[in-house]
């Protein structure tokens, strides 16, 4: 049966299959201004968070959403504070610190074991990527 509500962010009615509650055309302008931010990004490899919220003409709580999708990340140096919604460390993309990720993950497969060679290898993944200072688009395929 097909679940109809309405937009959170113009109020139109639309068929919700999965994701953010909000509509196809809402989706759709979120993706040209990541677009956006993804080009100017390349382009300026390392810029602030207030520098890309001013060059591009985007809010910095859109800019702040991309990164909590981990669409973007906070490269080294840079005094934006992105912390861990469970525990409340200081994370550069994402909703969860590596540990936390690791525990979530775990509980909800129903081992309760986490994996520290995992958490420890990503950290080092980490320290290796380039240390620029400002942000960065994660070439995730997209």
């Amino acid at each position: 049966m097909p679940d109809v509500r309405n937009c959170r962010r113009c109020g139109k009615i639309y068929n919700y299959l999965s994701g953010p509650p909000i509509c196809l055309d809402c989706k759709n302008a979120d993706e040209a201004v990541f677009k956006k931010v993804k080009e100017y990004l390349y382009e300026n490899p390392g810029a602030t968070l207030a520098q890309v919220a001013t060059d591009v003409d985007v809010s910095v709580e859109k800019i702040r959403m991309f990164l909590k999708e981990g669409r973007l990340e906070i490269t080294e140096g840079l005094n934006i504070i992105l912390e861990c919604e469970r525990c409340g460390k200081s994370i550069r993309t994402g909703r969860f610190c590596n540990e936390c990720q690791n525990q979530v993950s775990n509980d909800i497969a129903g081992t309760g074991t986490a994996s520290r060679k995992t958490a420890k290898l990503e950290e080092d993944t980490i320290d290796v990527k380039r240390k620029e200072i400002g942000l960065r688009y994660l070439n995730k395929n997209l």
